[in-house]
Protein backbone atom coordinates (compact mmCIF):
# COMPACT_ATOMS: atom_id res chain seq x y z
CA UNK A 1 0.00 0.00 0.00
CA UNK A 2 2.80 2.38 0.87
CA UNK A 3 4.33 1.89 -2.62
CA UNK A 4 1.02 2.54 -4.33
CA UNK A 5 0.46 5.66 -2.22
CA UNK A 6 3.92 6.96 -3.20
CA UNK A 7 3.23 6.43 -6.91
CA UNK A 8 -0.16 8.17 -6.51
CA UNK A 9 1.48 11.10 -4.73
CA UNK A 10 4.16 11.43 -7.41
CA UNK A 11 1.51 11.46 -10.14
CA UNK A 12 -0.73 13.90 -8.26
CA UNK A 13 1.98 16.43 -7.45
CA UNK A 14 3.92 16.00 -10.67
CA UNK A 15 7.02 15.05 -8.74
CA UNK A 16 9.83 13.53 -10.81
CA UNK A 17 10.22 9.81 -10.38
CA UNK A 18 13.68 8.29 -10.15
CA UNK A 19 15.28 8.88 -13.54
CA UNK A 20 16.88 6.04 -15.49
CA UNK A 21 19.79 7.08 -17.69
CA UNK A 22 19.96 5.32 -21.05
CA UNK A 23 23.38 5.82 -22.65
CA UNK A 24 23.47 5.58 -26.44
CA UNK A 25 26.77 5.54 -28.33
CA UNK A 26 26.02 6.42 -31.95
CA UNK A 27 27.89 7.08 -35.19
CA UNK A 28 28.70 10.76 -35.75
CA UNK A 29 26.45 10.93 -38.81
CA UNK A 30 23.43 10.23 -36.58
CA UNK A 31 24.10 13.24 -34.33
CA UNK A 32 21.37 15.63 -35.48
CA UNK A 33 18.67 12.99 -35.87
CA UNK A 34 19.35 11.35 -32.50
CA UNK A 35 19.31 14.72 -30.75
CA UNK A 36 15.76 15.10 -32.02
CA UNK A 37 14.81 11.51 -31.21
CA UNK A 38 16.08 11.51 -27.61
CA UNK A 39 13.34 13.79 -26.20
CA UNK A 40 10.70 11.86 -28.16
CA UNK A 41 11.77 8.62 -26.49
CA UNK A 42 11.91 10.32 -23.10
CA UNK A 43 8.37 11.62 -23.54
CA UNK A 44 7.14 8.13 -24.36
CA UNK A 45 9.05 6.64 -21.42
CA UNK A 46 8.61 8.95 -18.41
CA UNK A 47 11.51 8.87 -15.97
CA UNK A 48 14.04 8.06 -18.70
CA UNK A 49 16.93 10.32 -19.67
CA UNK A 50 18.71 9.53 -22.96
CA UNK A 51 22.40 10.38 -22.91
CA UNK A 52 24.00 10.38 -26.37
CA UNK A 53 27.68 9.92 -27.12
CA UNK A 54 28.67 10.52 -30.75
CA UNK A 55 31.86 9.61 -32.61
CA UNK A 56 33.44 7.32 -35.16
CA UNK A 57 31.94 3.84 -34.91
CA UNK A 58 35.33 2.20 -34.41
CA UNK A 59 36.30 4.61 -31.63
CA UNK A 60 32.96 4.05 -29.90
CA UNK A 61 33.46 0.29 -30.05
CA UNK A 62 36.89 0.66 -28.44
CA UNK A 63 35.32 2.64 -25.61
CA UNK A 64 32.64 0.00 -25.09
CA UNK A 65 35.19 -2.82 -25.21
CA UNK A 66 37.19 -1.07 -22.48
CA UNK A 67 34.16 -0.98 -20.21
CA UNK A 68 32.40 2.30 -21.00
CA UNK A 69 28.87 2.11 -19.51
CA UNK A 70 26.75 2.01 -22.66
CA UNK A 71 23.25 0.63 -23.16
CA UNK A 72 22.79 0.95 -26.94
CA UNK A 73 25.32 0.96 -29.79
CA UNK A 74 24.47 2.43 -33.21
CA UNK A 75 27.11 1.81 -35.85
CA UNK A 76 27.43 3.30 -39.33
CA UNK A 77 28.53 -0.03 -40.78
CA UNK A 78 28.04 -3.76 -40.40
CA UNK A 79 31.73 -4.54 -39.90
CA UNK A 80 32.01 -2.61 -36.65
CA UNK A 81 28.85 -4.22 -35.29
CA UNK A 82 30.20 -7.62 -36.39
CA UNK A 83 33.27 -6.92 -34.25
CA UNK A 84 31.05 -5.99 -31.31
CA UNK A 85 29.14 -9.22 -31.77
CA UNK A 86 32.30 -11.34 -32.02
CA UNK A 87 33.44 -9.86 -28.70
CA UNK A 88 30.14 -10.81 -27.10
CA UNK A 89 29.19 -7.17 -26.55
CA UNK A 90 25.93 -7.50 -28.49
CA UNK A 91 23.72 -10.42 -29.44
CA UNK A 92 23.03 -11.29 -33.07
CA UNK A 93 19.31 -11.78 -32.39
CA UNK A 94 18.98 -8.21 -31.10
CA UNK A 95 20.66 -6.41 -34.01
CA UNK A 96 18.43 -4.28 -36.22
CA UNK A 97 19.22 -2.29 -39.35
CA UNK A 98 17.46 1.03 -38.77
CA UNK A 99 18.47 3.28 -41.70
CA UNK A 100 20.57 3.39 -44.86
CA UNK A 101 22.72 6.12 -46.36
CA UNK A 102 24.66 7.06 -49.51
CA UNK A 103 28.33 7.87 -50.10
CA UNK A 104 29.04 11.15 -51.92
CA UNK A 105 31.96 13.35 -52.93
CA UNK A 106 31.66 16.97 -51.87
CA UNK A 107 33.65 20.10 -52.69
CA UNK A 108 33.74 23.60 -51.14
CA UNK A 109 30.93 25.84 -52.38
CA UNK A 110 33.40 28.15 -54.17
CA UNK A 111 35.45 25.33 -55.69
CA UNK A 112 36.68 25.95 -59.23
CA UNK A 113 37.20 22.24 -59.88
CA UNK A 114 34.29 19.85 -59.57
CA UNK A 115 34.92 16.15 -60.23
CA UNK A 116 32.47 14.42 -62.51
CA UNK A 117 33.70 10.89 -61.73
CA UNK A 118 35.85 9.47 -58.94
CA UNK A 119 38.80 9.07 -61.32
CA UNK A 120 38.99 12.88 -61.61
CA UNK A 121 40.31 13.00 -58.04
CA UNK A 122 43.58 11.47 -59.25
CA UNK A 123 44.28 14.66 -61.22
CA UNK A 124 46.78 17.28 -60.03
CA UNK A 125 43.94 19.79 -59.47
CA UNK A 126 42.98 17.79 -56.36
CA UNK A 127 45.84 17.98 -53.87
CA UNK A 128 44.04 17.39 -50.57
CA UNK A 129 41.09 15.04 -50.13
CA UNK A 130 39.30 14.50 -46.82
CA UNK A 131 38.73 10.82 -46.08
CA UNK A 132 37.72 9.20 -42.81
CA UNK A 133 40.48 7.04 -41.34
CA UNK A 134 39.66 3.59 -42.76
CA UNK A 135 40.80 1.75 -39.63
CA UNK A 136 38.14 3.30 -37.40
CA UNK A 137 35.74 5.39 -39.50
CA UNK A 138 33.12 3.50 -41.57
CA UNK A 139 32.84 6.21 -44.25
CA UNK A 140 36.60 5.94 -44.70
CA UNK A 141 36.37 2.17 -44.96
CA UNK A 142 33.65 2.45 -47.61
CA UNK A 143 35.72 5.05 -49.46
CA UNK A 144 38.86 2.95 -49.47
CA UNK A 145 36.90 -0.06 -50.68
CA UNK A 146 35.41 1.87 -53.60
CA UNK A 147 38.75 3.38 -54.58
CA UNK A 148 40.57 0.07 -54.34
CA UNK A 149 37.94 -1.64 -56.49
CA UNK A 150 38.29 1.11 -59.11
CA UNK A 151 42.09 1.01 -58.99
CA UNK A 152 42.45 4.59 -57.71
CA UNK A 153 43.46 4.10 -54.08
CA UNK A 154 47.21 4.13 -54.75
CA UNK A 155 46.92 7.50 -56.51
CA UNK A 156 44.53 9.09 -54.00
CA UNK A 157 45.87 7.79 -50.68
CA UNK A 158 48.90 10.18 -50.70
CA UNK A 159 46.42 13.09 -51.00
CA UNK A 160 44.33 11.90 -48.07
CA UNK A 161 43.71 14.25 -45.17
CA UNK A 162 42.56 11.79 -42.51
CA UNK A 163 39.40 12.58 -40.56
CA UNK A 164 38.57 11.10 -37.16
CA UNK A 165 34.88 10.92 -38.09
CA UNK A 166 32.62 11.90 -40.96
CA UNK A 167 31.73 15.27 -39.44
CA UNK A 168 35.40 16.23 -39.36
CA UNK A 169 35.69 15.39 -43.06
CA UNK A 170 32.65 17.58 -43.68
CA UNK A 171 34.22 20.45 -41.73
CA UNK A 172 37.47 20.24 -43.70
CA UNK A 173 35.53 20.70 -46.92
CA UNK A 174 33.23 23.38 -45.51
CA UNK A 175 36.27 25.43 -44.46
CA UNK A 176 37.88 24.85 -47.88
CA UNK A 177 40.91 23.27 -46.21
CA UNK A 178 40.74 20.46 -48.77
CA UNK A 179 39.78 20.26 -52.43
CA UNK A 180 37.21 17.50 -51.96
CA UNK A 181 35.98 14.97 -49.44
CA UNK A 182 34.03 11.75 -49.04
CA UNK A 183 31.05 11.93 -46.68
CA UNK A 184 27.52 10.59 -46.37
CA UNK A 185 24.73 12.33 -48.24
CA UNK A 186 23.05 13.10 -44.91
CA UNK A 187 26.11 15.03 -43.71
CA UNK A 188 26.47 16.99 -46.95
CA UNK A 189 22.84 18.09 -46.59
CA UNK A 190 23.63 19.82 -43.29
CA UNK A 191 25.79 22.50 -44.93
CA UNK A 192 24.14 23.35 -48.28
CA UNK A 193 25.57 26.88 -48.12
CA UNK A 194 29.17 25.70 -47.64
CA UNK A 195 29.55 22.48 -49.61
CA UNK A 196 28.06 21.02 -52.74
CA UNK A 197 27.70 17.43 -53.79
CA UNK A 198 29.81 16.73 -56.86
CA UNK A 199 28.77 13.12 -57.35
CA UNK A 200 27.18 10.11 -55.72
CA UNK A 201 29.49 7.13 -55.29
CA UNK A 202 27.97 3.67 -55.78
CA UNK A 203 29.06 1.09 -53.21
CA UNK A 204 29.19 -2.68 -53.59
CA UNK A 205 27.08 -3.16 -50.48
CA UNK A 206 24.25 -0.98 -49.12
CA UNK A 207 25.26 1.46 -46.37
CA UNK A 208 22.97 0.17 -43.63
CA UNK A 209 23.26 1.21 -39.97
CA UNK A 210 22.85 -1.59 -37.41
CA UNK A 211 21.79 -0.81 -33.83
CA UNK A 212 21.78 -3.17 -30.86
CA UNK A 213 21.39 -3.09 -27.07
CA UNK A 214 24.58 -4.00 -25.20
CA UNK A 215 24.57 -7.45 -23.60
CA UNK A 216 25.90 -5.98 -20.35
CA UNK A 217 23.39 -3.13 -20.21
CA UNK A 218 21.81 -2.80 -16.75
CA UNK A 219 18.73 -1.44 -18.54
CA UNK A 220 18.27 -4.31 -20.99
CA UNK A 221 14.52 -3.94 -21.49
CA UNK A 222 14.71 -0.18 -21.96
CA UNK A 223 17.65 -0.53 -24.36
CA UNK A 224 15.70 -3.03 -26.47
CA UNK A 225 12.73 -0.65 -26.42
CA UNK A 226 14.92 2.16 -27.76
CA UNK A 227 16.03 -0.01 -30.69
CA UNK A 228 12.39 -0.84 -31.46
CA UNK A 229 11.54 2.85 -31.18
CA UNK A 230 14.05 3.70 -33.92
CA UNK A 231 12.06 1.54 -36.33
CA UNK A 232 8.73 3.13 -35.39
CA UNK A 233 6.92 5.39 -37.85
CA UNK A 234 7.53 8.62 -35.87
CA UNK A 235 11.25 7.90 -35.46
CA UNK A 236 11.66 6.93 -39.10
CA UNK A 237 9.99 10.22 -40.07
CA UNK A 238 12.63 12.14 -38.10
CA UNK A 239 15.45 10.11 -39.61
CA UNK A 240 13.95 10.68 -43.06
CA UNK A 241 13.90 14.42 -42.41
CA UNK A 242 17.68 14.25 -42.12
CA UNK A 243 18.03 12.33 -45.37
CA UNK A 244 18.28 8.78 -44.08
CA UNK A 245 16.44 6.11 -46.03
CA UNK A 246 14.70 3.09 -44.60
CA UNK A 247 16.96 0.06 -44.24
Amino acid sequence: MHGLFTLWLVALLGLPAHATDLTVSAAASLTNAFRDLAPMFEAANPGTKVLCNFGASGALLQQIDKGAPVDVFASADQETMDQAQSKGLVMAAQRRNVVSNTLVVIVPMAAANIPKVVADLTQAAYQRIAIGLPASVPVGRYTKGVLEAAGHWAAIEPKMVGANNVRQALDYVARAEVDAGFVYATDAALMPDKVKVALTVPTSTPLRYPVAPLSASPNAALAARFVDFLLSTPAQAVLGKYGFARP
